[in-house]
């Protein structure tokens, strides 16, 4: 019989503030959870308005009221019952629907209280009312109101980090959205609104299979499908987003034949493009001379790729994408409808080259913005793991294996 943590025996944290010591405890949720009724729901908010109606979700602010809120806003969190969203107020508010739940716990501090139902909120079950599951999750916890506290800050401090880095980035993806409206001609015109010095002539309307060249990829036999194969194999299910790159690709393939490897080889700069199913129309650029590419995954190679990126990745395009598309149980486009896609450019290869460049450098930042959003994130999940207490059971369970 293996061994069982100290830290599991005593009941506390692996991770902990110094100068306490004592046991967590656990008690059922329902318990401690109180439930605070509050009849003045706004399914309907304003624009303007001196507080906050909060909805369930990822957007929880709804809109704006005036009148007679809910006034004690510190001590409470707001549950949705559907949606298993969280949402902590920091001043008075009225809610949306009875589905979002004012609930608080006597014996905790406010922030505290928030922070525990982020590491013991239950999984989402769909659309169900999982209130009644989170009522009925083992919560552990301190009863030190001062560590509480100190819990409660840390967190609260972490998250305003978070925000501040989302913030950041959503005024980046704004500023990109700016620039592509204001350096891409808008309809009917024939030049864009920003350039950039040195060029003066007229855009012209050209074919993506005159701006490069479009192929697509070879229908692999399953049988030569390996987990432990050479190379990996790009199909449609792996571009999931228009993104520069795809993080996500778990199938490799073995083949012999280094004629089809040089064929269909991704080393180099390719754009990708999804050409059939839900993703259809999504684009990635990518390169890896360990990978090759599947059928009905569309290839665009070009001198001037970076620009062609910006038009490829655009809402435009996976409209026009998804218009064409036939098809009854899967939608799919031809290489033909993706080299026909007609659209206005500058004449002057160096501008193309500029434009390209621009949007890169850009691309990178966000890109960068994003792995460190995305590093805070799975720091506080880290965080929640260790500076909570494990449940003994399922760790006694874990070390009889």
């Amino acid at each position: 019989m293996a061994k069982i943590d100290d830290s599991v025996k005593k009941k506390v944290p692996e991770l902990r503030f110094p100068g306490f010591t004592d046991d967590w405890e656990e008690r059922k949720a329902k318990e401690m959870i109180k439930t605070h009724h509050f009849r003045s729901y706004l399914a309907e908010p304003n624009d303007v308005g001196n507080y906050e109606v909060i909805q369930q979700g990822d957007k929880p602010i709804a809109g704006y009221a005036n009148g007679e809120p809910f006034e004690y806003f510190y001590d409470v969190t707001l549950f949705g019952d559907h949606t298993v969203s969280l949402f902590k107020p920091t001043k008075p508010f009225f809610i949306a629907t009875d589905g979002v739940k004012i609930i608080s716990a006597d014996e905790f501090d406010g922030r505290y209280f928030y922070v525990t139902l982020e590491r013991y909120k239950p999984a989402s079950q769909g659309y169900k009312r999982h209130f009644t599951i989170l009522k009925n999750e083992d919560i552990w916890f301190t009863t030190n109101k001062d560590e509480q506290v100190k819990i409660g800050t840390f967190f609260k401090q972490l998250d305003e980090t978070i925000a501040l880095h989302q913030r950041k980035l959503d005024l980046l993806k704004e500023q990109k959205k700016g620039y592509l409206q204001k350096m891409f001609p808008k309809n009917g015109a024939k030049v864009p609104e920003l350039r950039f010095a040195g060029f003066a002539d007229d855009w012209e309307e050209r074919k993506l299979g005159e701006l490069g060249k479009v192929t697509t990829g070879k229908a692999f036999s399953s049988k030569d499908f390996d987990e432990q194969g050479e190379y990996l194999v790009i199909t449609n299910k792996d571009i999931s987003n228009s993104s520069r790159s795809q993080n996500v690709i778990t199938d490799r393939i073995n083949i012999s034949d280094k004629d089809i490897v040089e064929k269909y080889n991704l080393s180099g700069e390719n754009i990708l493009v999804t050409m059939d199913g839900v993703n259809l129309g999504k684009t990635a650029m990518y390169s890896n001379e360990d990978a090759l590419l599947a059928q009905r995954v569309g290839r665009i190679q070009s001198t001037q790729l970076e620009f062609i990126y910006q038009i490829t990745s655009s809402s435009s395009f996976l409209m026009a994408m998804r218009t064409l598309s036939v098809g009854n149980a899967i939608k799919h486009i031809s290489l033909t409808q993706i080299s026909n896609y007609s659209t206005l450019v500058p004449s002057n290869k160096n501008e193309q080259q500029k434009i390209g460049s621009f949007f890169k450098q850009l691309d990178d930042t966000i890109a960068l913005h994003q792995r460190k959003l995305d590093l805070l994130k799975e720091q506080k999940k880290g965080f929640l793991q260790k500076m909570f207490v494990t449940d003994i059971k399922v760790l006694s369970f874990l070390c009889l294996i």
